[in-house]
């Protein structure tokens, strides 16, 4: 029997094993059947809606999503988002601060309290906020009686229901980042001599920015969709409190079915376009967090 050769043996070892077996099928096969999902989940039903707008032709189209109405719609809706946004990036960021670097009797409780937006059904939370800030509330009425402030049925109204479901997306993006910084930067600069401003803004506030900008792109998108915690606190009056998403069901309800295409296929086109943007800001982040490693 011939002798093994030890050279030959080191090279099989060294050569790269191109067939290895991985726990899904191939490649063919796995791009295969995602493609059939996605497409039968959401692409053929999201192509539906510029199909069933393109009825309408260009003029008609056109003339029913730059209606004064519905301009009056979009700017409620985005302009509440981007505040609701606005304030979540602010005050979420500061939640995420007081979880992260302060232990403090409920901290766990506060800790499961900002996840509550994401499991209360969005009716549950309009119903729970138009009883809070009604006129005659518990919240409302001193604000009414006390600063002629009404915030139900007001545009003020959404901007708070959006707060309210929008605060999780910001406190949960920048609290594992926050939890990777670590105390000895801030000591570092402190012993250098940085006051506690320049710290935030010199130390803290790069390595926390890419998170921010994603919390606050997550929170705007989730607001300008938002519906059910909107429909009960918003009042929905036509060029005052009315936002899209309303809008969209009150021409449904009139069986106008190209004219809601219509609506859905600009916010459809919107939230493609804030999607693209977060997942823009998620790779910068990577790249950024791999640079700075």
């Amino acid at each position: 029997m011939a002798a093994a050769n030890p050279a030959a043996g080191a090279q099989a070892l060294a050569r790269p094993r191109r067939n290895r077996s991985g726990v899904l099928p191939g490649f063919g096969i796995s791009m295969g059947y995602s493609v059939v999902y996605l497409c039968l989940l959401v692409l053929i039903p999201l192509a539906a809606l510029p199909i069933k707008s393109a009825g309408l032709g260009w003029g008609g189209f056109w003339e029913t999503v730059a209606s004064p109405r519905v301009v009056a719609s979009y700017r409620l809706t985005f302009g509440a988002s981007l505040l609701a946004a606005s304030v979540n990036l602010v005050f979420g960021a500061i939640v995420a601060w007081v979880l992260v670097r302060y232990r403090f009797p409920g901290k766990k409780i506060i800790d499961a309290l900002v996840d509550l937006p994401f499991a209360l059904p969005t009716a549950v939370a309009g119903i729970a906020l138009t009883a809070l800030y009604a006129p005659n509330g518990w919240l409302g009425k001193p604000l009414m009686e006390g600063l002629g402030l009404k915030v139900a049925f007001t545009p003020l109204g959404i901007v708070i229901a959006l707060v309210f479901i929008g605060l999780p997306f910001v406190v949960r993006t920048v609290q594992p980042v926050l939890e990777d910084v670590e105390r000895e930067i801030e000591e570092a600069a402190a012993s250098l001599g940085a006051g506690r401003w320049q710290t935030v803004r010199r130390v803290l506030l790069p390595a926390l920015l890419p998170a921010l900008l994603t919390g606050f792109a997550l929170a705007f998108a989730r607001a300008v969709g938002e519906y059910g915690s909107v429909v009960f606190i918003a009042g929905n009056m036509p060029m005052v409190s009315e936002i899209t998403p309303l809008l969209i069901i009150v021409k449904l309800e009139q069986f106008d079915y190209t004219g809601a295409a219509a609506l859905a296929t600009v916010m459809l086109v919107i939230s493609f376009v804030l999607l693209l943007l977060i997942n823009l800001l998620q790779g910068w982040r990577q790249r950024r967090g791999g640079r700075l490693a």
